[in-house]
């Protein structure tokens, strides 16, 4: 949608004229590409002050202004790197509806840890409602080389969270990845769950975790705001990772998140592979919304 916005822009500003028109039709693009209405309304305010100011006249200016002005809103103020505790183990856990690639992003965040930083990692197996994700988790702790936790399927997941971070407290570990069930977050039960989830583990690390981090599809659409609420409120999300960021992904509700929760993006996932996991880096995202 974003690359569609970006031919309107050719083909508008090849009339010679920026008018009432051109803002329009630059809304309606926004609008299609999943960016809440507010965020829309913002972005072309920003543009027409910048047409005013800086003389704008050509297709280029007006597609690097729209980038900036994209850009910006995903800036944070406060540091966004991951929170590492001084005295270990560093805990992170992860939230998300079914299907964002939650399991995934773990092992990748894992093999990053264990590759790059050269640090001790143990994956907890939480999500133990859908029997193939202990497996896949397992799958995955053997390919990355870390030790894992886990129980059978339809075991309590609080507790072999607890499990995982006492262990890791016994055997020096310096990080533990906490994979959850993925669950609707419309389910006012199943949200109960996961506070029990959490209450839990505050309780086996004696404070909160250092990073409670939602996944979200990239291609989630409006609704990815009142995911990001939800389970903001009940979790204490402190981070999002954006899964599935390819050539189908619309971006625009990504902002509102942002501007509704100013709750930092950490990484972002590009591919299927272990080593796609990206830091995420405002003005590049931004770029990519709108490559050919």
């Amino acid at each position: 949608m974003f690359r569609k916005l970006m031919d309107r822009v050719d083909r508008m500003m090849g009339r010679g004229v920026i008018d009432e028109e051109f803002y329009e039709e630059l809304e309606e693009a926004l609008l299609q590409a999943d960016t809440n209405i507010q965020v829309a309304h913002e972005i072309l305010e920003e543009l027409r002050q910048a047409v005013r100011e800086e003389k704008i006249t050509d297709s280029a200016g007006m597609k690097a202004r729209l980038q900036k002005a994209i850009g910006d809103r995903f800036r944070s103020l406060e540091p966004v790197g991951l929170s590492v505790a001084e005295e270990g183990p560093t805990v992170y856990m992860f939230v998300g509806v079914n299907g964002v690639g939650k399991t995934t992003t773990i092992a990748k965040l894992g093999h990053l840890l264990v590759n790059k930083f050269g640090v001790s990692v143990l994956l907890a197996a939480g999500d133990t409602f859908r029997a193939a994700a202990i497996e896949q988790l397992d799958t995955w702790a053997k390919r990355i080389g870390t030790d894992i936790v886990k129980s059978q399927p339809g075991a309590d997941s609080a507790t072999v969270l607890f499990d995982a971070i006492t262990a890791a407290k016994a055997r020096g570990t310096q990080f533990v990845l906490c994979d959850t069930a993925g669950r609707q977050h419309s389910k006012a039960n199943l949200m109960a769950e996961l506070e029990k989830v959490r209450k839990v583990t505050n309780k086996a690390l004696g404070r909160d975790p250092d990073e409670v981090l939602l996944v979200i599809d990239a291609n989630t659409g409006q609704n990815a705001i009142r995911q990001a609420e939800e389970f903001t409120r009940i979790a204490g999300v402190t981070g999002l990772i954006l899964t599935k960021i390819d050539g189908t992904a619309r971006g625009g509700a990504l902002i509102g998140v942002y501007e509704r929760l100013k709750v930092p993006i950490k990484f972002i996932g590009t591919g299927e592979k272990v080593t796609d996991l990206k830091d995420f880096k405002p003005d590049e995202f931004a770029a990519g919304l709108f490559d050919d």
